[in-house]
């Protein structure tokens, strides 16, 4: 593989730089390891993710999408083993449509963390540790988290992966009932950007999912434009 350095006086050089694949396990499980989040807000939910998708220590996939739509108003963030969780993604996917099509009405957010929990669940031998969140018109907005073993628990806001470990402190100082859309939304990314700087498996970009009864508005934030830069980057606190 080629590097490209600049010597002192700004000129550019090439040098060759042998890699060692086997060391990062580059034919190993593909993982989301990663951070993950979803929150309660007065009309809604927001649900976040970094975008980094490991193999090993070798970064398989820089800009990966851990949100994945369950049905109009549910989504799923996925942690754990990539396969395992889009397997589990698509399945209830499939099992929310159809009870869709044969009521006539939206599925409850509880309805598809029960799928996702039973899944889980019986194959105990799957890495998928998720949270699952929407809207519907019982509930309206809410968060289930599901991690690994098929428990599954209702909370104001839940994190994920292995960078939810870094800001379990900040979450239970910052968060606040009845938040508004814009708060909620500011409170995700600095969480998921506070992970990104302190975990060495999550990282890229943030996508955020905002979902309420008028539909769902997707948007990301680039590296650039983080609200928590990595140290050494200029504005790091």
């Amino acid at each position: 593989q080629l590097a490209r350095a600049v010597d002192s006086e700004g000129r550019g050089t090439c040098a060759v730089v042998k890699m060692d694949f086997d060391q990062m396990n580059v034919a190993g499980e593909v993982s989301t390891g990663t951070t993950i989040m979803a929150a309660v807000f007065d009309g809604g939910v927001v649900v976040g993710a970094d975008s980094r998708t490991s193999t090993g220590a070798y970064v398989a996939n820089r800009v990966s999408d851990k949100l994945s739509p369950l049905h109009d108003f549910i989504y799923m963030c996925r942690s754990g083993s990539a396969a395992d969780t889009q397997a589990v993604c698509d399945v209830v996917r499939y099992q929310l449509a159809s009870n869709s099509i044969e009521s006539g009405r939206l599925p409850r957010v509880k309805a598809a963390a029960s799928s996702t929990r039973e899944l889980v669940y019986k194959y105990k031998n799957f890495m998928a540790a998720t949270i699952v969140a929407g809207w519907d018109p019982v509930e309206q907005g809410s968060v289930w988290s599901l991690p690994l073993g098929g428990t599954m628990l209702k909370q104001n806001y839940a994190t994920g992966g292995s960078g939810s470990t870094f800001i379990a402190g900040f979450c239970d100082s910052q968060f606040r009932p009845n938040m508004s859309k814009e708060e909620c939304q500011t409170f995700v990314k600095t969480a998921i950007s506070h992970a990104m700087a302190r975990d060495g498996s999550s990282g890229g970009i943030i996508r955020l999912c905002t979902i309420t009864e008028n539909g769902v508005i997707r948007e990301y934030v680039a590296g650039d434009d983080l609200p928590y830069p990595p140290e050494g980057r200029e504005g790091a606190i």
